[in-house]
């Protein structure tokens, strides 16, 4: 039943501004976590989208509906009439008054979205999804100060593929619908493309899916693993639950504890199996998403995976085994996991993650952003807010880390600090203190942070001084929309004053690239300190990081010639691509093999073109280490045939001189493989992921001992 409205706006939201929306509530108010069994969609739900009559909305509407979706209308501000034979009404809350529905698709642009949100929150409407990426971040935060205040919406996403229910056949989201077949496996994920390999697996091991959520790849995520899994737990379709994660923030490592606590107060618990993406990720860089980054304290791909293995979970390292792995799992339970109608039934061999050794990361990331700025810029900005940066003083004086940035499971910002900057215990004591978005940080939280500084006792106008500066930060976070703004201090022993130095500043591109805000910042950038291939990719919306292999410090450890260059769609499979690589070739089976990693990360973005392809083949080939090429490709909003068609564009306008070995799936990818099949050049295809890897191998090692190449 749709709840009647029970609150009011009492201050209109405005996202371009620094207004923030507030909300006055006539009723009991029990909290967000209320809201989470609105995730529980089906043949029953009313679904409305957002931007209805725009060009995606309606080929995603005509698609969603031919497939069994309930979509009863749309919205278009300031519209009326009808569009796809369905009512089109002004706004959400004439269309909860009229239609009455259960959730909302929003479908339009980043710089629109966040209103959108704002506006079905507003209207009550229970289920929000948002699939648009690069929404700023500092909405984002502003909306959840919101969320927290009510108990009757629920978000999915931002930067998410959606929520898809394969028994109930409803689609809210762009996942590709082929690829799904009713069943009882519910998947949460972080990416769309390891989401999507994972339901394909399963589907053609003959397993269907019944509840697929998209968490997303943003910063802040509206729903998270944990929310999914209570959703999975209740849900009388679902037998057995899927995790897909990623490197950045603590959500897996939450999850894991939730499982354990499940695991001693159920007595026969669901199977869980679970695929971590990121091994080769370092806390360095944005890895596509823009949450896939290790923030000061906060989990590796390791850290991870540990932790959802120490909880008994089945941990895989390539999603295409989870249909291996969850039918003998099924099996061994006792479960009826009903066999879905699979296109195809094929049992492929699998095994459970063997971790790979990798160097541990670094333990204070230093975080590679779009927007550089010099120590002098830097330095001018944090003087404009009243923060003095002083030269680091001699190592025997003591050191405390301090500023603002996100804590990601409380959607909000925090203040982070730490009583030392001594790097081998930096990361163990550091401490998040959230805070409302709306108010700041309040007396309670800066004493919080004053204890764990323990600067407690401390003279009263040291602890003054270190307020102010929070104060600070936080207004230089909120005003510049940061992601962090973080200092360290020093209390000389001869005076209480403090000072200030080794200032690390962190934005969100998204603010100034989706709204244009911010441009006077962004006006700083200083492009020369980029390397051009990154640039050159940057203009064609691909992510593209040259890796330095295992071992930045040992760079010999490298074969120069025995690298593979991966061109792959989507953040996540990107990470679990090069991942998977790298844990089968860099300790090869075969004793007269040598050990071969991958030179790059590069994701073409969920959109790519015939003509990004193209882009990427050039920037690959601009590495001299590179000895193959190897795209894989799940194809969901990229088609199989596009991709075929840009590889073939690469041929003839970048002069590939390197092998090259395609792994297609997904959308289209029989007619991408014919296309290949009758291009008549040196590629060698296949639609098995692990059968591609050993090719990569054998061609790379080839490479390597000077041996001619058979194709």
């Amino acid at each position: 039943m749709i709840p009647h409205r029970t609150r009011q706006l009492s201050r209109k939201i405005d996202c371009t501004s620094r207004t923030v929306s507030r909300f006055s509530t006539t009723s009991r108010r029990n909290g967000y976590d209320d809201t989470i069994q609105n995730l529980k969609i089906g043949k029953h739900t009313r679904v409305i989208f957002q931007g209805f009559t725009g060009k995606q909305a309606t080929a995603n509407a005509k698609e969603s509906i031919e497939w069994g979706t309930n979509i009863v209308g749309g919205v278009k501000p300031n519209g009326s009439g009808e569009h796809l034979g369905l009512p089109v009404l002004p706004s959400v809350r004439a269309a909860m008054e009229q239609l009455k529905p259960h959730a909302t698709g929003i479908y339009v642009a980043a710089h629109q979205a966040a209103a959108a949100i704002e506006e079905a929150i507003e209207a009550e409407v229970p289920l929000i999804v948002a699939v648009a990426e690069h929404i700023p971040l500092h909405d984002i935060m502003r909306i959840h100060s919101v969320l927290a205040t009510q108990s009757k919406s629920r978000l999915v996403g931002a930067n998410a593929p959606g929520i898809i229910s394969a028994i109930g056949h409803c689609r809210i989201g762009f996942q590709p619908l082929p690829t799904f077949s009713p069943g009882h496996i519910g998947i949460v994920a972080k990416s769309g493309t390891l989401s999507y390999e994972t339901v394909g697996s399963l589907t053609r091991a003959g397993l269907g899916q019944s509840l697929c959520i998209g968490m997303g790849g943003d910063v802040i995520a509206g729903t998270n693993f944990v929310d999914a899994l209570k959703v999975f737990e209740d849900d009388e379709d679902t037998e057995a639950m899927i995790l897909v994660g990623e490197v950045g923030g603590t959500a897996e490592e939450e999850a894991a504890d939730w499982i354990r606590d499940y695991k001693k107060r159920v007595k026969d618990p669901k199977p869980i199996a679970a695929v971590i993406g990121g091994f080769q990720a370092t806390g360095r860089r944005v890895m596509g998403h823009a949450g896939a980054w290790t923030g000061l304290g906060e989990g590796t791909a390791k850290s991870k995976y540990d932790a959802l293995e120490s909880v008994g979970v089945t941990m895989v390292d390539h999603p295409a085994k989870f249909g291996g792995v969850m039918k003998d799992t099924l099996a061994k339970s006792g479960r009826n996991q009903s066999a879905a109608q699979a296109q195809q039934q094929q049992r492929r061999s699998y095994h459970t993650y063997r971790r790979p050794q990798l160097p541990p990361p670094s333990q204070v990331p230093t975080q590679k952003r779009s927007l550089h700025l010099t120590a002098d810029q830097s330095a001018n900005l944090l003087q404009s807010y009243k923060i003095p940066i002083s030269p680091a003083p001699s190592t025997t004086e003591p050191s405390h880390f301090l500023g603002i940035t996100v804590a990601r499971s409380a959607r909000s910002p925090c203040i982070i600090c730490t009583p030392t900057t001594d790097p081998s215990a930096l990361t163990h004591r550091v401490r998040r203190i959230p805070f409302s978005y709306l108010t700041g940080p309040t007396p309670e939280a800066l004493d919080a942070a004053l204890s764990h500084l323990q600067l407690s006792s401390a003279p009263p106008t040291t602890k003054a001084q270190t307020a102010s500066l929070i104060q600070n930060l936080w207004t230089l976070f909120r005003e510049k929309e940061a992601i962090e703004t973080s200092v360290s201090i020093s209390l000389s022993s001869n005076s209480d004053a403090l000072t200030t130095h080794s200032p690390y500043l962190f934005f969100d591109d998204a603010a100034y690239k989706s709204n244009g805000r911010q441009a006077d910042l962004h006006a700083l950038r200083d492009t020369s300190l980029l390397p051009s291939t990154e640039l050159e990719a940057e203009k064609s919306g691909i992510v593209f990081v040259r890796l330095n292999g295992p071992s930045p410090d040992r760079p010999d450890d490298l074969n120069p010639n025995n690298l593979v260059g991966t061109l792959v769609n989507g953040a996540g499979l990107a990470m679990n691509t090069n991942d998977v690589v790298n844990l089968r070739l860099s300790t090869p089976s075969d004793p007269n093999a040598k050990p071969t990693y991958c030179a790059n990360f590069l994701d073409t973005g969920g959109k790519a073109t015939a003509a990004t392809i193209s882009t990427s083949f050039k920037l690959i080939l601009s590495d001299p280490r590179v000895s193959v090429v190897f795209v894989n490709i799940f194809g969901g909003l990229t088609l199989c045939d596009m991709i075929a068609q840009g590889i073939i564009l690469a041929f003839k306008e970048v002069g590939v001189n390197k092998p090259v070995v395609v792994r297609l799936r997904g959308t289209n990818e029989g007619l991408g493989q014919k296309i290949l099949e009758e291009a008549s050049l040196p590629i060698s295809a296949f639609d098995d992921f692990e059968e591609a890897v050993r090719e990569v191998g054998r061609l790379a090692n080839a490479s390597a001992n000077g041996e001619a190449l058979k194709m």
